[in-house]
């Protein structure tokens, strides 16, 4: 792995190989992702997406292939990971020097939490330590940012709230980022590009045209989850046919 990226691009994958005993996790793997670029990644448990993006974040190895990302780079998980010992701000600022807990702070703010500084973890709902994860990935200005399902354990009306401030922060920062989903829905919400893994290879790389905000209402989002869907093995009913006013079945 090369901590450095030419041109406009924050990663630059090319032949990406991971091999678990004689299985191919990732085959010859292509991905870029531009600067400011939000793309999210799907697959069936166990297509390797986890894996690309541990490798990514430097906590996994390649076999094989040229990984080209930012040296700034930091990973949200499904889980907050927040030290119990220590407080809220104390987990924003872990392993930084003292003279960053002003930019603590600044990050706190950003996803609403400031007041909750001196709290501890255990007093945090879960979608306000997964804000205090945000906070403290942030606060490290990334130019990679890797999300590994960070909403996974929210409940819906959270994981919805969490979406738009994930949304909200990243326009804001303008790091790369890649998201690791199983949900397709949230994959179109949010990104800027949508990639299904299969097989250890991108099957599907295409842009997300829906015009924001984004709503599964809009016939251009339904048409690209059913896409997605039929990539990933999931056939959707189709949708019925309208039944004909009375007018044109011949009914006055």
């Amino acid at each position: 792995m090369t901590d450095r990226t030419p041109d406009t691009a924050a990663v630059r994958v090319r032949g990406l190989h991971r091999f678990f005993g004689d299985r191919a996790v990732l085959d010859n793997l292509r991905l870029d992702i531009a600067q400011g670029e939000f793309v999210a990644l799907l697959g069936a448990s166990g297509s390797g997406k986890t894996t690309l993006l541990r490798i990514l974040g430097a906590l996994d190895r390649a076999d094989a292939g040229d990984v080209l990302v930012p040296r700034a780079r930091t990973v949200v998980f499904q889980e907050p990971r927040l030290v119990p010992s220590k407080r809220v701000l104390a987990n924003v600022t872990v392993a930084l020097p003292r003279s960053r807990a002003a930019d603590g702070l600044r990050a706190l703010s950003e996803v609403g939490l400031e007041r909750h500084a001196d709290a501890w973890p255990a007093t945090l709902s879960g979608g306000e330590a997964q804000r205090v994860a945000l906070a403290r990935a942030l606060v490290r200005e990334p130019e990679l940012l890797l999300l590994d399902e960070p909403f996974a354990a929210l409940d819906a009306l959270t994981r919805l709230k969490m979406q738009d401030l994930v949304g909200e922060l990243c326009r804001r920062h303008r790091p790369a980022v890649l998201l690791v989903t199983h949900d397709v829905d949230e994959a179109v919400r949010l990104a800027d590009r949508v990639a299904v893994l299969q097989g250890g290879r991108l099957v599907t790389d295409e842009p997300v045209t829906v015009d924001r905000p984004r709503d599964p209402g809009d016939p251009a989002f339904a048409a690209l989850r059913r896409r997605l869907l039929d990539d990933l093995g999931v056939r959707t009913a189709p949708q019925p046919t309208p039944l004909p006013s009375r007018t044109e079945a011949g009914v006055i």
